[in-house]
């Protein structure tokens, strides 16, 4: 199997930047001593001989693996195989050997068969290492996720963006050890210019990623898909059993405190007495209507107290012929509860004597309701409080593959009416990055309508009415696949979400 190598050019100083600071000025051998090895080799025996020679501080070490750690347990969509990273003494090594070399390239190349290895280098104002991790991290924004449906057998090249592989090796499961130096050179050609005085970063990464035709990761719940020498371990969404070179130093300040098993008395467990047969309960009618829709078919006698509260008991489908029927009218405008939902509408103009779709909103208590005859209803007055009503027609919309809740019918509370929507055909086949899908039975409200209805089977792929229920936000949502659409998952603090229905025939 061949790998991708990579590496990219992190030019983040302009030269009026660099200009403040002299070649051979104070202020630049201050900024760079805190790359130099503050211990000096020592070559004779003894105590200083068995010291480690470092090119990297400890604290730039530990902020370079908590940045990786904290990213490949963020990433999304969400990894169940993702591997807890740690640092390894030999990786370091021989980044130090290749980062001293001072040119910019992956090398060395016999080293380059067993590694996976990502550069960057700059100049001018001091960037720490960790600016650097993320700036490969941020590859992200061109990269899209091949999922499993999609690898057949090999998976897609999906960078839209000059380079994507440096957020791959970071981001590969497999990958579990890292060492890193900085290195200050002297001069470096770097793409045919010679820079004087620039930071030079080297991370090695073993075991290698970036394997043409695999996702960096498996899509799911995360740890639930871990090696078995984990032994069922996950920490921050990271497949985990500590640390095995993790040792005391002097440059750690921290001690790390035994774990004490509590040794716990076994428990003279008493026979639990045998349960009493159940009473059978009478069957009785579910309080809500089906979840399967969002409009309820109603009679023209039906009044508004009758229906179910809450968000699904809003939109209701009226028959024909309700103009003389007997369902009584109270007020204009603001109707009360115990009003007919069907021949209010048709008193408000909503509907005519054909019957159709009606939206309702629950309105607080109103201290009386007064009467008006309008399209052949006559209304009655009541001067004594009660709830109330009001009704809106339901607008019917073409949208494409790519619209959204948040496009059309943003989530305001305490609640808001979508259009009834036709969803074109072939939506199924269309890229996730353009008509994304996040969740499962309640999404994001950026995902494609039409591609979270053929996901929750509401229309097939040919297209369909859809009703839409836009709800407030939630903390999470989880990605399924279903129906040939693999939906994602993803921690949402922003926007609001939605429901999408079948539609009766």
């Amino acid at each position: 199997m061949s790998t991708l190598i990579t590496l990219t050019l992190l030019v983040l100083a302009a030269m009026p930047a660099a200009a403040l600071f002299l070649p051979d000025s104070k202020e630049l051998r201050q900024l760079l001593s805190r790359y130099q090895d503050e211990m000096e080799h020592n070559s004779t025996t003894g105590a200083a001989a068995g010291r480690v020679r470092r090119a990297i501080p400890w604290a730039d070490r530990d902020e370079i693996l908590n940045l990786h750690n904290k990213l490949r347990g963020g990433v999304y969509p969400t990894a169940s195989n993702m591997e807890y990273m740690v640092w390894d003494d030999e990786l370091e090594r021989s980044a130090t050997h290749w980062a001293e070399q001072c040119i910019w390239d992956h090398g060395p190349q016999d080293l380059l068969m067993s590694i996976g290895q990502n550069l960057a280098v700059h100049w001018g104002r001091y960037r720490s290492p960790a600016y650097h991790v993320q700036a490969w991290y941020d590859e992200v924004k061109d990269y899209t996720y091949p999922y499993p449906h999609e690898c057949n057998p090999w998976c897609p090249e999906r960078c839209s963006g000059p380079m994507c592989t440096h957020y791959t090796q970071l981001v590969w499961a497999t990958t579990n050890r890292v060492g890193c130096a900085v290195h200050t050179c002297p001069r470096i050609n770097v793409w045919g210019e010679i820079w004087e005085n620039a930071v030079y970063l080297v991370c090695n990464y073993s075991p290698k990623g970036n394997w043409i035709g695999e996702a960096p990761y498996q899509h799911g719940r995360p740890c639930s898909q871990c090696p078995p020498s984990y032994g069922g371990g996950c920490k921050e969404n990271l497949c985990y059993k500590g640390d095995p070179n993790r040792h005391e130093t002097p440059d750690m300040n921290e001690v790390e405190k035994p774990h004490i098993p509590v040794q716990s008395r076994p428990a003279t467990v008493k026979p639990k007495p045998k349960p009493k047969p159940a009473v059978p309960k009478k069957p009785s009618s579910p309080k809500t209507p089906s979840s399967t829709f969002l409009t309820q078919n109603i009679k023209c006698e039906t009044k508004m107290r009758d229906k179910c509260k809450g968000a699904t008991c809003n939109r209701f489908n009226c028959p024909a012929n309700c103009l003389n029927k007997k369902g009584k009218v109270w007020g204009t405008l603001f109707y009360d509860v115990q009003s007919s939902i069907c021949r209010a509408a048709i008193h408000y103009g909503v509907i005519d004597n054909n019957g159709g779709l009606v939206d309702t909103t629950r309105k607080d208590k109103l201290p009386f309701f007064v009467k008006a005859t309008k399209n052949g209803i006559e209304s009655f007055s009541k001067y004594k409080p009660g709830n109330a009503f009001i009704v809106a027609k339901v607008e019917k919309q073409s949208i494409d593959c790519y619209t959204t809740v948040a496009e059309i019918c943003p989530y305001k509370k305490p609640y808001s009416h979508c259009p009834r929507v036709l969803c074109p055909a072939n939506c199924k086949n269309e890229p996730s990055y353009w008509a994304p899908v996040i969740g499962s039975n309640i999404y994001t409200d950026n995902s494609s309508i039409c591609r979270a209805a053929i996901h929750a089977g509401v229309i097939k792929a040919s297209g369909g009415y859809v009703d839409v229920l836009a709800l407030d936000k939630k903390k999470s949502y989880v990605g399924t696949l279903k129906n040939g659409i693999q939906s994602e998952s993803k921690s949402y603090t922003e926007g609001g979400s939605f429901r999408v229905f079948t539609v009766r025939d």
